[in-house]
């Protein structure tokens, strides 16, 4: 039986960094996965392939919308290849997860395919096609991550009602996709097909999309992608979604309790993911669940079987590649004898529609509910010289900052390359800069980070020099 002094269930982003982590820590690692390739949901089905759908697709938007009055004249018409689209995509996850398997061989770390279940709190049984092996483990690592959710009265066929697994590889664009769910992958995923010339109607349970962001940020949104032609159902609760054929319908409550049907042919359920723990028999080496099914875990990661840990989308916080590489590094450090941490406060948060949507820290609304005296300073992306050059002038850049301390207490923006441009608002945030500070850095010219610092100025004596 081999022994190692980590093992690691799962192999997205959570667990294939701690993985990495562990061995340049000089534990003898292992990782199981379930699949026949390495990146978990993120890199297989996720932020990965959704990325290189919607970067194609935003190349067809500008070819049809934008080439001409940038003097670039296409002769012919401009078509979509979704087949060459959809491989291109696939292509990118190939390269991508093929790097996981380099990284993993690099360590030193032994990889098992197959379906790992605990046998008691050190062994571990892997389920493989050709039969069963069990490995010892000084300690483990979940990180079995999360799948796609669903209501109880839909019934996903993976044809017609789908989740955004099967929206990545679509043979044909939806004539009318109807998108359940305002959430950063519906909208995600529905622009991309809006793009590439479907009808898109999104239905959202509260009164506006991306709700766990600023509310600035979600109105905004909504502002531009109505621009886009895509069509809100806010405030709608769904009641039955049934497939006739090639035909889909959705049945919903308006706010007055008025049903209102929507015909598509296809339909994106999405409405958030769940933790997954199927197979993973955690009652045989004793750990405990949460009543939504999450592992339980202490401030450490640490459950409540003192050599088994959790990281990732399988416990409690924001489901995000990111936060799991971040749980992945410390639960390595932690078991290396070392003290990291993780403020979960500045975990950003990013929706990659065009434009992008980036937030980290608190929102107005949390503020204003904790009783906190803030000042805020916003500034128009319209208004820079880099958006008029590339023609992305919708969005703003928005800092809250303390009213007494002036200290940066949340930065939210929408606009051209803000999943890029946030890292700054991290940055300033982890080193507990005041709005003054972020105003006082040079900021090159011209680019779309000049909102950054102008925001700042807003904010700190509501002197932004080019509003």
């Amino acid at each position: 039986m081999n022994q190692y002094d980590v093992a690691i269930i799962g192999s997205g982003p959570g667990g294939y960094v701690a993985a990495i982590r562990c061995a340049q820590l000089g534990m003898k690692t292992a990782i199981i996965e379930k699949y026949a390739t390495l990146g978990g949901t993120c890199l297989n089905v996720g932020c990965i392939p959704s990325k290189a759908l919607l970067d194609s697709s935003h190349h067809y938007e500008d070819a049809v919308k934008h080439f001409e009055e940038h003097g670039i004249d296409i002769p012919g018409e401009i078509k979509v290849n979704l087949e060459q689209m959809i491989a291109r995509k696939q292509g990118v996850v190939d390269q991508t997860t093929k790097g996981i398997e380099f990284l993993m061989d690099k360590n030193k770390i032994d990889v098992y395919h197959g379906i790992g279940s605990f046998k008691d709190a050190t062994h571990i049984n892997i389920a493989k096609e050709n039969g069963e092996e069990t490995i010892e483990a000084k300690n483990t690592i979940i990180a079995t991550g999360s799948k796609p959710s669903s209501l109880p009265f839909i019934k996903i066929d993976k044809e017609r009602v789908i989740t955004s697994t099967e929206a990545l590889k679509l043979k044909e664009i939806p004539k009318h996709l109807i998108v359940i769910g305002g959430g950063v992958i519906g909208l995600e995923l529905g622009q991309v097909y809006k793009r590439l010339g479907a009808d898109v109607t999104v239905v959202e349970f509260m009164d506006r999309i991306i709700p766990g962001m600023d509310g600035a940020l979600s109105k905004e949104l909504t502002k531009v992608m109505k621009k886009q032609k895509v069509k809100f159902n806010l405030s709608h609760k769904v009641k039955s979604v049934e497939r006739k054929g090639d035909e889909v319908i959705v049945k919903a409550d308006d706010k007055k309790g008025e049903e209102v049907t929507i015909k598509g042919d296809y339909c994106l359920v999405s409405v958030g993911r769940k933790p997954y723990t199927d197979g993973l028999k955690a009652e045989a080496a004793g750990v405990k669940l949460d009543d939504r099914g999450r592992v339980e875990v202490n401030e450490h990661l640490q459950t409540n079987v003192s050599n088994i840990y959790a990281i990732g989308d399988v416990v409690k916080g924001a489901m995000l590649a990111h936060k799991a590489e971040e749980e992945g590094t410390m639960v390595a450090e932690l078991l290396a004898g070392q003290k990291p941490h993780i403020d979960y406060n500045l975990i950003p948060g990013v929706v990659y529609t065009w434009p992008e949507v980036a937030a980290v820290g608190k929102t107005e609304e949390q503020l204003k509910e904790e009783g906190v005296e803030y000042k805020s300073g916003q500034f128009p992306m319209r208004a820079l010289g880099r958006s008029r050059a590339s023609m992305d002038l919708d969005g703003f850049v928005k800092i809250l900052a303390d009213k007494n301390t002036d200290e940066v207490l949340g930065i939210h923006m929408i606009g051209a390359r803000c999943a890029d441009l946030i890292a700054e608002g991290v940055t300033a945030m982890e080193f507990r800069a005041s709005a003054e500070d972020i105003s006082r850095m040079s900021h090159a010219h011209p680019t779309f980070a000049e909102a950054v610092k102008e925001a700042a100025l807003a904010a700190t004596d509501d002197r932004a020099l080019h509003v």
